[in-house]
């Protein structure tokens, strides 16, 4: 009978020989359970499947021959099992633990939902990206009036950039978030393909009079001299035989005629033209001349004004807006506003302004930081954490890279 040192020495051997398979296995699945579920798999199971494995392994290794499974080599063959389970269970303790603390980019849900193609996400600041491309045309959504085709061209040519590690159910929701921001979209419905590729249907803004009539006030249009210039939002005063009133011009309109539609007016052949009746058309700034303006009043002074045959306008002014002249300077510097929260896990997260050097990094600005309560021009000792509110300002590249890495 062989002695005891060399029993176990020969049950090592075997264990080793026998157990590489198991391990690498028990590895493996410790670590994609870990990293794609965030479970562990239980000991005894991994138990059982190395065990299983350790069969089948030793078996293709002609380890089960009469001779090795004899009485005598008890000690050998349960030495070698030892093995095989400290090894399997080694493999997967590594194996767990490397999934729980590489960065998770994919979950059971995500595997399901994500179907953009790989060769389709760019590579921006270490973080992936996704160019949405609008194919066809831009439709019109059942229901509502029809765009106007200088929109369906903005919406077309604009680019649409978001974060790539997204489902597609989530980039068509933020890109119909972002249409309707953007544009003021009554409506809009987008379905994105695996391409990036994206057809949209919208609805036009909800801009209609009711929508700019203040409460309390009522709309009334009046036969006037329409000065030149006038855009709707102005303060009149509108002045009749019987009343004098102020309000806000809603909308204006001029109508004009030409030497050329004038009633004298002959063709070479000497033949009196057709005279067509002026033309009244809406416009945003008017050009002067007879037309209507419609203005918002009170409701005690509608009535009077309704039955006025013809009113005379006159602007007040009203200084200058200085809340707006900030955003009219970003936007003829080519800068924008953006909104954007601090995502968990993020380079933001549990830092500072500072730390992360935010301007330098991403050249953008954050004008307000919302963490306890709103910030305005934060410092760069401000702390930040996952859900917090910022207001950023720089270019549209810009505040799309910055949005992709951190918000």
């Amino acid at each position: 009978m062989p002695s005891l040192p060399f029993e176990i020495l020969l049950g090592i051997y075997l264990g080793v020989l026998t157990g590489i398979i198991p391990a690498l296995v028990a590895g493996t699945l410790g670590f994609v359970f870990r990293y794609v579920t965030g479970v562990t798999i239980p000991g005894f199971g991994v138990v059982v499947l190395a065990l299983a494995i350790a069969g089948i392994n030793g078996g293709l290794l002609a380890l089960n021959d009469e001779t090795i499974r004899t009485d005598e080599n008890a000690v050998a063959i349960l030495t070698a099992i030892v093995v095989v389970l400290m090894l399997a269970l080694y493999a997967h303790a590594k194996g767990d633990k490397l999934g729980a603390n590489v960065p998770r980019r994919m979950s059971l849900k995500g595997l399901r939902e994500r179907t953009l193609s790989t060769d389709v996400v760019e590579l921006v600041g270490g973080r992936g990206r996704v160019r949405i491309t609008v194919v066809g045309e831009v439709e019109d959504l059942e229901g509502y009036p029809p765009l106007s085709p200088e929109l369906r061209e903005e919406i077309k040519t604009n680019e649409w950039t978001f974060p790539a590690d997204l489902p597609v159910s989530e980039l068509e929701s933020r890109f119909e978030d972002q249409l309707r921001t953007e544009f003021d979209l009554a409506s809009a419905s987008v379905s994105i393909d695996e391409r990036a590729r994206a057809t949209v249907a919208g609805a036009p803004p909800v801009g209609g009079l009711s929508k700019r009539i203040p409460p309390g006030k009522r709309a009334v249009s009046v036969p006037a001299l329409v000065p030149t210039g006038l855009v709707p939002g102005e303060s009149v005063r509108i002045t009749t035989p019987d009343l004098t009133v102020e309000g806000t011009l809603l909308s204006a309109s001029s109508g004009t005629s030409t030497e050329k539609n004038k009633p004298d007016a002959k063709t070479d052949g000497g033949e009196p033209e057709e005279t067509p009746s002026p033309a009244t058309v809406a416009i945003d700034r008017t050009d002067g001349g007879d037309g209507r303006v419609t203005v918002a009043v009170d409701r005690s002074d509608a009535g009077t004004l309704l039955r006025a045959e013809r009113g005379e306008v006159i602007v007040l002014s009203r200084g200058i807006r200085r809340e707006f002249e900030l955003t009219s300077l970003l936007r003829r510097a080519g800068k924008r506003f953006r909104k954007v929260s601090v995502k968990a896990g993020g380079p933001l997260d549990g830092t500072t302004i500072g730390e992360v050097n935010v301007r330098e990094a991403y050249d953008v600005v954050i004008l307000a930081a919302k963490h306890d309560g709103w910030t305005i021009t934060p410092r760069g000792e401000t702390e930040l954490a996952a859900g917090d509110d910022l207001f950023v300002v720089g270019t549209r590249e810009a505040l799309t890279g910055f949005e992709v890495v951190a918000g």
